[in-house]
């Protein structure tokens, strides 16, 4: 049976099932929102069967999330000046808060249409990249999109001295950060 797909119901979960061979059982939901399934052969079908009933609630919460995200995605960016014009203003709130650790030397900001992130830092070539669908975000979004751009030329990663700087420079960055996760 290996290699074959099989269509299962589960815990209210319509599912594709394939066995492989991997060592556990994964699930995935992929992008057109269907349940996919891969097992060992040697895991019993109701084994399988309970393992999605037990995440119905994380297949649920992950369509609705996919359907979020393909709506945000639906709807066209900003123009190229209205998100000039935000990421400015959002700039002139935060760059105080990093200029004198940057010596004054501003990054250059670009903007892009990317599809899976808010921002992206290079601290190579001294910039960082903004989404263009950020601009049609509340302020303190895009605010803490930017510092948190910011804070990855002092550290690259999101480990703790990442997160203490964020902490110290914005104490309510996790309520904006909230604000980007509600809207995908």
């Amino acid at each position: 049976m290996c290699g074959k797909q099989q269509v299962r119901m589960a815990g209210g979960v319509e599912y594709i099932l394939q066995r492989k061979k991997v060592k556990r059982i994964n699930l995935r939901l992929r992008p057109d929102g269907t349940a996919a399934v891969s097992a060992p052969s040697r895991v019993p079908a109701e084994q399988i069967d309970r393992f999605v009933a037990s995440h119905a609630e994380w297949v649920s919460r992950a369509r609705e999330k996919a359907a979020r995200r393909a709506a945000a995605l639906a709807v066209p960016p900003p123009d190229a000046a209205r998100c000039r014009a935000v990421f400015a203003a959002a700039d002139a709130v935060v760059w105080p808060l990093v200029a004198e650790a940057l010596d004054g030397r501003r990054p250059e900001i670009r903007v892009r249409d990317m599809k899976t992130r808010w921002g992206v830092c290079s601290p190579a070539q001294y910039r960082i990249t903004l989404a263009s669908r950020l601009a049609a975000q509340p302020p303190a979004a895009v605010e803490y999109v930017l510092l948190h751009e910011y804070v990855h030329f002092f550290h690259p990663d999101h480990q703790a001295g990442f997160w203490g700087m964020m902490a110290r420079l914005m104490p309510d960055y996790a309520q904006r950060r909230a604000l980007l996760r509600q809207s995908v």
